[in-house]
């Protein structure tokens, strides 16, 4: 095992034991302030999010929207692979943190229109990471562990937890996963995806600062996500290296 092999085993061990911690006092406040960020937010809103994010887990699942440009990468190193993700992840934060900012500085109606075109921006990256890995994302069941990724990023500690068991161990489980999504949890998954963004993202929606604060959300936000993407990957790589 060569040295950088050996360092991105133990960030994987310290990143699992985060995975199984239990909520913290502040991740137990910040959900109060969640909670009670959401009961300000007209039902509408709510409403046109959750919708957005349904639409997205069925085109993830059936669609070939993501899917047509990724090939799988085969015969790289992973010190290859993972300096090309590690340029993808910043390209796509910088493409993101332009989209926030420019939408936050248009007030609530295309700020509005940022969730769908960040989601789409974040989908696109996790497909181009799953190529960039190895993995053939055409399959159903390789898409799938893309919105369990999604989810992990963006879920309280309660429910970090319990979807980060259920991905541990994943190419043992691929032989009993459903052949469809029937089984897949998106009103949990949605559920989860609002109460963590609305925190950061409903500030987008004030006047003045909406422009910067949608700037470093959407930074933040998509570079949260290529990070626990790498890290789910590696956990199915690290005893094939």
């Amino acid at each position: 095992m060569d040295k950088y092999q050996e360092n991105i085993r133990i960030e994987l061990e310290f990143w699992k034991r985060e995975m199984m911690e239990k909520p913290s006092f502040l991740n137990k406040m910040t959900n109060n302030i969640q909670k009670k960020i959401n009961s300000y937010i007209p039902e509408k809103v709510h409403t046109a999010i959750t919708v957005t994010i349904k639409k997205m887990v069925q085109a993830v699942l059936y669609g070939s929207t993501y899917t047509t440009s990724t090939v799988p990468a085969i015969e790289i190193s992973l010190l290859h692979r993972e300096a090309l993700v590690k340029q993808k992840i910043d390209n796509y934060c910088k493409t993101g943190a332009a989209e926030g900012g420019i939408t936050g500085a248009g007030g609530f109606l295309m700020s509005m229109a940022d969730f769908p075109v960040l989601i789409g921006i974040k989908m696109k990256m996790l497909f181009e990471i799953a190529a960039l890995y190895g993995f053939d994302v055409k399959d159903y069941k390789e898409r799938l562990y893309i919105l369990y990724i999604f989810q992990l990023a963006f879920s309280s500690q309660h429910g970090r937890t319990k979807i980060f068991m259920h991905m541990e161990n994943w190419d043992q489980k691929l032989h009993i996963l459903p052949e469809n999504s029937e089984n897949f949890d998106w009103k949990t998954f949605q559920q989860e995806y609002r109460d963590y963004i609305d925190l950061a993202k409903m500030a987008q929606l004030l006047p003045v600062v909406g422009a910067a604060v949608g700037a470093v959300a959407n930074y933040q936000l998509i570079k949260k996500l290529g990070k626990t993407a790498m890290q789910a990957y590696r956990m199915r790589l690290i005893d094939q290296v």
